[in-house]
Parts: C-alpha cells; structure tokens; sequence
C-alpha cells in the first residue's frame, strides 16, 4: 500500500470542506449564506488543486460548476446584504 502525497490530502480536505457544507445546510433552520457558499467554494478550490495532480475530467467539470454556483451564491448574499443596508439607512 502506498502512501497519499500532499494533492490528495488537499483533496480529502475540499472534500470534508464541501461535506460540511452541507451538513450545516442540513442541519441550521437559516444557514448563513456566506459560510455555506464560501464553505462550498473552498471544497471546490481544494478539490481542483488535487484533480489538477491527478486529473480525472469529469470530476474537474463538476468541481468548475460548484465552484460558480458557490460564486453566484456569495454574490447574491452580498447584492442582499447591501439591499438590506440600503433600507435601514
């Protein structure tokens, strides 16, 4: 048995990243979007350095597509951030 180099243990760790993602989503009845989306990002982002070392297509696709559906996620927390600003003010 081999042992895992340092690209797979940043993946297990965007792993754990995205799987704590959504525990907390599961888990929180009002689950703070910037944690979930940021959290989700980080999963991405460590998870496509590894598949970078160790390329398997179809798993970088996804991980593209979480990567900008967690963008889209904190840029629509933050449009609703400054809306709600906007009205206190």
């Amino acid at each position: 048995m081999t042992g895992l180099d340092w690209a797979s243990w940043v993946g297990f760790v965007g792993t754990a990243c995205i799987i704590g993602a959504y525990g907390y989503l599961t888990i929180k009845d009002a689950p703070n979007p910037f944690v979930l989306h940021g959290t989700n990002l980080m999963g991405a982002a460590l998870l496509t350095v590894s598949l970078l070392v160790h390329t398997n297509w179809p798993s970088l696709v996804l991980e593209g597509f979480w990567a900008a559906i967690a963008i889209f996620g904190i840029a629509k927390a933050v449009r609703g951030t400054r809306k709600t600003q906007e009205r206190e003010a």
